[in-house]
């Protein structure tokens, strides 16, 4: 294998990251970014990661930031369905190159897709979902010619999923001859790619050190259009304090991870201004079925009442978190606002008592050390406590948290989720479809990282996901919800509003549905 890339580059940004003032036509950012494994779309699988990749690369098509549920074109500017549902025809713009000038073609995205699946990392799951497979992939998804792509799936499926899933970012578009040109020993690139980018997006990676920073450099021939900025500079800022005394200082022009009590610090103060969206992110508790205690469906209830859901709101996560208690986000298709739990410290030791577990038990929680998980974790252990239950706080860096979790060695998994596309479907398939519990399954989904299943509410995901009636698929999702928050080892707590504070002489971030959605090309300094 080589070494971990550097570039002439890395340079400058190291430059730019010991100056106090950014030139004009760079934009610096503060964000914790020590959740990022690897920036190949085919592997990542993270919230930053998402949003690296959202920027790098194109897909066939795109979220609709003001619509959820909706696409529009991105690499196609068209699509049709066959009669019979199975057959998607996309056709290419003829405007689209990669930064050395290689036109994007349909071959690049067949090679895409089909990359994706061989490989098989976590996010092939969503390309999955489409009845796409390793074994089938290159059958089913066939370049035509240099501008038509044709993906074949084996059954009809709701429209509105197919194209969903195309949104995502395990579905970008890399260049087929760079990529295969630093394949190492039949990965495909993979190795290389985490550390490079090979899109045909509006910037390109040009620096990325581990939790620490990465720099992307604009695509001046992008077919969209040239960014309004030359660089974007992401440092890895995990505490929010430090985010504020940056942008205070005019170290960075935008802080992404501040607290209730740093925006509090900037009202009403004209330097600064303060971008809000709400975004599909859910910040849940997940309870490992393998934990003996935590199996236990009273204890799942009483759990689900232990949370005083409102009083952390109000004393933690302020603005940045509304109260959320089901896994579709706000605005997705059949999509809950119902509300069915709240803090009962009676409730919760009866049933704990009916559990056999009136006198508590302990149990550990692993949260990323950092705002807001340690405060909710703080707060979770106090209102545990008052109900015998001994919470022991496991902090560790995203990575490491994320390593644990997805390796199944937790008690209870204190994070956010996002759906991997904008449709009803992805969440309802992570939370409920775990159809092999074994170590060795190749779907790892949330419901699989703490061994809990129920085939019933499986085969409903699974009628739902090909019903053509839009009507009729928001009442099925609706119903499978309201189950699955009273039985289901998982304990939704908030939905995200994504806060960007920035310098009041920049603006023009697109904060998306998704962290995948955030975009940096509009970002100018007046």
């Amino acid at each position: 294998m080589t070494a971990p890339w550097t570039a002439p580059a890395a340079l400058v940004a190291g430059l730019l990251l010991a100056a106090a003032a950014p030139p004009r036509d760079t934009i610096v950012m503060g964000k914790a970014i020590d959740d990022i494994v690897s920036l190949d779309p085919a592997e990542a699988y993270e919230a930053s990661g998402g949003e690296v990749i959202g920027n790098l690369y194109d897909r066939l098509v795109e979220v609709d930031a003001a619509a959820p549920g909706r696409v529009r074109p991105g690499l196609a500017q068209a699509w049709q369905m066959s009669a019979d549902g199975l057959d998607f025809t996309f056709t290419l713009r003829p405007d689209a190159r990669f930064p050395d000038g290689t036109p994007v073609t349909a071959q690049d995205a067949a090679f895409s897709i089909t990359r994706a699946l061989t490989l098989d990392k976590a996010p092939a799951l969503v390309l999955r979902q489409l009845g796409l497979s390793r074994a089938n992939v290159a059958e089913r998804v066939r370049a035509l010619d240099a501008r038509h792509l044709v993906i074949a799936t084996p059954r009809p499926l709701a429209p509105g999923l197919v194209l969903a899933c195309l949104t995502a970012p395990v579905a970008s578009v890399v260049e087929r001859r760079l990529v295969l040109a630093h394949e190492e020993e039949g990965d495909l690139g993979n190795f290389w790619l985490g550390a490079h980018s090979a899109g045909s997006g509006p910037y390109r990676l040009t620096v990325w050190r581990p939790a620490e920073h990465y720099a992307l450099d604009a695509n001046p021939d992008y077919w969209g259009g040239a960014p309004a900025n030359r660089r974007i500079i992401v440092r890895n800022v995990k505490e929010a304090a430090t985010q504020l005394l940056m942008l205070l200082r005019g170290d960075i022009d935008y802080a992404r991870d501040l607290g209730a009590d740093q925006l509090a610090a900037l009202a009403g103060d004209g330097r600064f201004r303060i971008d809000k969206g709400v975004e599909t992110l859910i910040t849940y508790l997940a309870l490992n079925q393998r934990n003996p205690y935590l199996r236990r469906p009273e204890v799942i209830e009483a759990i689900k009442h232990l949370v005083d859901y409102d009083g952390m709101a109000r004393a933690i996560v302020g603005p940045t978190r509304i109260v959320h208690q089901s896994f579709e986000p706000q605005g997705f298709l059949g999509a809950l606002d119902d509300r069915p739990f709240h803090y009962d410290l009676a409730r919760a030791k009866d049933l704990l008592a009916r559990a056999g577990l009136g006198s508590g038990f302990a149990v550990a929680i692993d949260a990323r050390n950092g705002w807001p998980e340690m405060d909710l974790a703080e707060a979770l252990q106090a209102s545990f406590a008052a109900a015998g239950i001994r919470l022991d706080i496991i902090p560790g860096d995203g990575k490491q948290v994320l390593t644990k979790y997805r390796a199944r060695r937790h008690d209870i998994f204190l994070g956010e989720w996002g759906p991997d596309f904008p449709d009803p479907d992805s969440n309802a398939e992570a939370f409920i479809v775990n159809p092999d519990n074994s170590d060795a399954s190749p779907v790892k989904t949330p419901a699989w990282r703490n061994s809990w299943s129920d085939p019933d509410l499986a085969d409903r995901v699974a009628a739902a996901k090909t019903e053509r009636d839009e009507a009729r698929r928001a009442t099925l999702y609706r119903a499978i919800e309201r189950e699955h928050q009273q039985v289901a080892p998982f304990v939704f707590l908030y939905e995200t509003v994504e806060v960007a504070a920035h310098r009041a002489d920049v603006d023009g971030f697109t904060i998306g549905l998704g962290p995948a959605g955030n975009r940096y090309a509009g970002i100018r300094r007046r």
